[in-house]
């Protein structure tokens, strides 16, 4: 039955993966995410659902449209299979409950948020909206269960307020953008492990930034969104947050 519950859960992931990647996708272009009906974005032919398979249709397709032979970025593919395997590992670490629903919520959210930041420089606040509603859904949950969600409060207060000190004492350093990202991550993820989340983003930021510019791909003027970083670092502090805490405590 594990087993069972964790294919399900790991195909529902890859669904849910490929909806995100039309968010993505069209988000930055202000289109609707439900209309027009997928299609191909080279051509402009519907899509059938036999070409909307998840991994399947592009392997089967060889990553090139069914219509007019353009190829398909792999990223989509990629995508899905890497939010399927994300849904399973929250199965395998928290069951199924509210906090599976919450943190498979919260890493969707965030993916959207930080492919985008990474296409376009840009953090859209309609992404921070529905993140912020998401949270108070589940801030409301975790009250009506008998569950203390003033953490949860802090936690959105220290991670908006951290970036925001860090944005006016470096005089434009990181975006405001940013500081939304870490209000929502601080919602989700209570004061503690939002401070876990800070110093991951912060450490693999610097680290992926010192093998960029020395790699020669960025140079140091160059502006590099700090959104992804977050979105990795809160990734990592979901699976292993409360460990970090518990072993420098």
């Amino acid at each position: 039955m594990y087993i069972y519950f964790g294919i399900i859960v790991f195909v529902f992931g890859i669904v849910i993966g490929s909806f995100l990647n039309v968010c993505i996708y069209r988000i930055p272009k202000q289109q609707s995410i439900a209309y027009p009906p997928s299609h191909c974005t080279s051509c402009s032919s519907k899509l059938k659902w036999y070409d909307l398979v998840p991994i399947l249709s592009y392997i089967i397709l060889k990553g090139k449209c069914r219509y007019c032979k353009h190829n398909i970025s792999i990223r989509y593919p990629i995508l899905e299979l890497i939010t399927g395997l994300l849904y399973f590992f929250i199965y395998v670490k928290f069951g199924i409950g509210i906090v599976f629903m919450k943190y498979a919520v919260f890493i969707s959210i965030m993916i959207v948020i930080g492919m985008i930041d990474f296409d376009t420089t840009d953090v859209y606040f309609k992404t921070i909206i529905v993140g912020i509603a998401a949270s108070i859904i589940f801030l409301l949950l975790h009250y009506y269960s008998g569950e203390f969600i003033i953490d949860y409060i802090y936690g959105g207060i220290f991670g908006a307020g951290i970036l925001s000190f860090i944005i006016v004492i470096t005089k434009g350093g990181m975006g405001w953008g940013d500081m939304e990202i870490c209000l929502v991550c601080g919602l989700f993820l209570g004061l503690k492990l939002t401070l876990v989340m800070l110093f991951l983003s912060f450490i693999i930021g610097a680290v992926i930034g010192i093998i960029l510019i020395l790699s020669g791909v960025k140079s140091r003027k160059d502006y590099i969104p700090f959104g992804p970083f977050v979105v990795m670092a809160s990734v990592i502090t979901v699976f292993v947050g409360q460990n970090i805490l518990n072993w420098y405590l």
